[in-house]
């Protein structure tokens, strides 16, 4: 029986780190594609987060456990940021001025310390369930049994956005694990935190114009109006798709360089493709054969369904998808 339990309590250590690792990595991805701020300024999550480790670890033995209560301060986190989103807006070729432009959502004095306490705060929970099972082995022991946990919620959370999952699978990695370390101990309150958890994050994958891409959440602006498709990137403008002709009547500066060379570029090598506006431009101007290198497969695959000019289709050109 005693070896039984200390099995349980090994596997019990190495999914409570599992879990940790692998939220603070949602939460980092997640809040900097809800709140652009967090977008450029990621490690502000990944204070947090400590903040709440440590904090969580100074709780291992104290007479309340907050463990169960993670759920819940998940589904408020989560809560908050749909309520109020930050994106920039932008329209037409206006420059961004970072911190500067307009932007929908709080302003930043006040959503940036409540995303900070939150997280702060969930991670906390997270970590006390660690921190109390940390404690029951020798210290070299429960460091083996964490670090394997996090290895393991590290490599899956990466796998998973190589994947390109959306965040509602996420959500569901974590309800689980929460479900299965909480066992038929598990309260009602709990469940409808973990359902609330995983609703909520639904509502991304239903939207048609979102995905994700292994970087970032991928969003299109449609515009039939003016024949424009804009590309967001957590929530900031990045790129759009339009024919090339009426792109040189509104951004000629895209064409000028081939104007400055003395004879049409037989070889053209376009570094950050994307969704194939420069390919396109670059065979319009002549050339012969283009070298399309972008990082990201989900741009590349945006631009191959939606350029007008199917410049990826073009036997000219050959694509390479890498950094």
């Amino acid at each position: 029986m005693a070896a039984e339990t200390q099995i349980q309590l090994r596997a019990r250590l190495v999914l409570l780190s599992f879990l940790m690792l692998f939220v603070e990595l949602a939460l980092i991805r997640w809040t900097g594609s809800n709140i652009v701020y967090l977008s450029y300024f990621s490690n502000f999550v990944l204070l947090g987060s400590f903040l709440g480790i440590g904090v969580g670890f100074l709780r291992a033995r104290s007479k309340v456990n907050l463990f169960r209560w993670a759920p819940l301060a998940l589904a408020l986190l989560v809560i908050f940021i749909r309520a109020f989103p930050a994106r920039i807006v932008r329209t037409g070729a206006q420059l961004i001025f970072f911190g500067s432009g307009p932007s929908h959502g709080l302003p930043t004095w006040l959503s940036l310390p409540i995303v900070f306490v939150a997280v702060a705060a969930a991670m906390a929970m997270i970590a006390e369930g660690v921190a109390r099972t940390f404690i029951q082995f020798e210290a070299l022991e429960a460091y083996r049994y964490d670090i394997l946990g996090s290895i393991l919620g590290i490599g899956f959370f990466s796998l998973l956005s190589f994947l390109r999952a959306p965040s509602v699978v996420w959500g569901i990695v974590v309800g689980v694990v929460f479900m299965a370390l909480s066992g038929k101990a598990t309260t009602l309150l709990q469940g409808v935190a973990v359902l609330a958890l995983v609703v909520l994050l639904l509502a991304e994958p239903l939207n048609a114009n979102d995905s994700w891409s292994p970087y970032y959440k991928v969003t299109l602006i449609r515009s039939p109006a003016t024949n424009v498709i804009g590309i967001q990137v957590n929530g900031i403008p990045h790129q759009t798709i339009e024919p090339t002709s009426q792109r040189l009547a509104s951004e000629p500066v895209y064409f000028l360089a081939y104007h400055h060379l003395k004879q049409t570029p037989k070889n053209v090598l376009i570094v950050g493709a994307g969704n194939g506006a420069d390919v396109a431009i670059a065979l319009s101007m002549g050339a012969q054969h283009v070298d399309a290198v972008e990082i990201d497969p989900r741009l590349y695959q945006i631009g191959r369904a939606l350029n007008p000019d199917h410049p990826y289709q073009d036997p000219r050109v050959t694509v390479h998808i890498n950094d």
